[in-house]
């Protein structure tokens, strides 16, 4: 298999642009909480962002795939890219506050490589990497800290429904990889993953939501809800899958730590959200983590030759 490791300056815009679309999901969420529960949350985020790819498929003339094989990988898709992930990030924002989820979440990358390592030929671990991770759950151990401790359970609950939803992300991330042997178009695999997502989230939101119940959200609350469908959901994964395509796994989970910059502004001018000096440092430490990662900047450090980016 030919190995897509390189990122050049169009992968890098649009991993900025990603960062910023998935950065506003937590502010969206924060927003949803408020009235609306979790499973509802997940399925209205997948259903209407299925739905406008639906129309945008149609109006560019794409084809839904009629392939059992592709139907069954978007299946899985959609359960680890999209069931876990959001609906343990829903459950770890009712403890901890946004800023914190998304700085948590930017352990996404360093769980991507350990599972590339066991699961991919062309993503093996090396020393570098190893640096890396090693530096990142420094970062996560720097950003935890002792305090949910004293907090109590909740806090630490909120704290490991994020890194599951980080772990899950990791294995779609290398799951999300053969689309590009089927040579399925990333607009048709984006859908095609909501669209399973929604059928497997329907009938728990209706059984344990019991939607029917709740009272009618008020208009920021849809908005909030059309903003993350439409923006942290639709538009977000045709990039997301368009980067994985042409770069690989591992460099495209490195939006995780650009993502906390746009989640913790939002938190803090617009929620009023408590930013703590830790989550700086830890951000900080992550960094280093992906530096290593990445390898770029150290290669030209070594002087190694002309890196493009």
């Amino acid at each position: 298999m030919k190995e897509i490791s390189k990122m050049n300056t169009k992968s890098w815009l649009l991993l900025l642009l990603l960062s910023f679309l998935w950065g506003g999901s937590f502010f969206f969420v924060e927003i949803a909480l408020s009235a609306l529960p979790i499973f509802t949350i997940v399925f209205l985020r997948v259903f209407i962002g299925a739905i406008i790819l639906l129309v945008f498929l149609v109006v560019t003339g794409r084809e839904i795939p009629k392939d059992k094989k592709v139907w069954l990988n978007l299946f899985v898709m959609g359960f680890l890219n999209n069931v876990i992930p959001f609906c343990m990030i829903v459950r770890g924002q009712q403890f901890i506050s946004s800023g914190f989820a998304s700085i948590l979440n930017a352990t996404t990358p360093f769980f991507t490589v350990i599972v590339a390592h066991f699961l991919t030929k062309d993503e093996k671990i090396d020393i570098r990497k190893i640096l890396g991770v090693l530096f990142g759950f420094l970062g996560v151990f720097i950003l935890i800290g002792f305090e949910p401790l004293k907090k109590g359970s909740n806090e630490i609950f909120g704290i490991m429904s994020i890194l599951i939803a980080a772990i899950s992300y990791s294995f779609a991330g290398i799951w999300g990889r053969r689309f590009r042997t089927l040579k399925v178009d990333p607009v048709v695999t984006s859908t095609g993953q909501l669209i399973s997502s929604s059928f497997v989230l329907f009938p728990i939101m209706l059984i344990v939501d019991q939607p029917w119940n709740l009272s009618m959200p008020a208009l920021n609350i849809w908005g909030a809800i059309i903003g993350i469908a439409l923006f942290s959901t639709s538009l977000a994964y045709i990039i997301f899958f368009k980067i994985l395509s042409s770069s690989g796994a591992t460099n495209v989970m490195l939006v995780t730590f650009l993502i906390p910059i746009s989640a913790i502004l939002l938190g803090v001018f617009i929620l009023s959200e408590k930013f703590e000096i830790q989550y700086l440092i830890g951000m900080v430490v992550i960094g280093i983590g992906l530096v290593f990662i990445d390898g770029r900047l150290i290669q030209r450090i070594k002087g190694k030759g002309h890196v493009a980016i």
